[in-house]
């Protein structure tokens, strides 16, 4: 994957933390450290798209929908 050089501004109690953590041996250095936040944070704003997208969904036309569509092939069906 290609990648690019970026210049980010962070306050110094983040820069902290980010520090430990690599000296902790959790990342291998900033840079893989805030790709993976950046990553991470990008997923779960594509997952909370999808849930306020559903929010907006109306249940009663929803199930009304679904027991239209339901109850059209009934005849179709095999009987067991």
């Amino acid at each position: 994957m290609a990648t690019s050089k970026i210049a980010i501004t962070i306050d110094q109690g983040t820069l902290r933390q980010l520090d430990l953590l690599i000296q902790a041996k959790y990342y291998p250095n900033r840079s893989k450290a805030i790709q993976e936040a950046i990553a991470e944070k990008l997923m779960r704003l594509e997952k909370s798209r999808l849930a306020r997208e559903c929010a907006k969904l109306d249940p009663d036309s929803e199930q009304s929908m679904a027991e239209e569509g339901f109850s059209a092939g009934v005849e179709e069906w095999p009987a067991y």
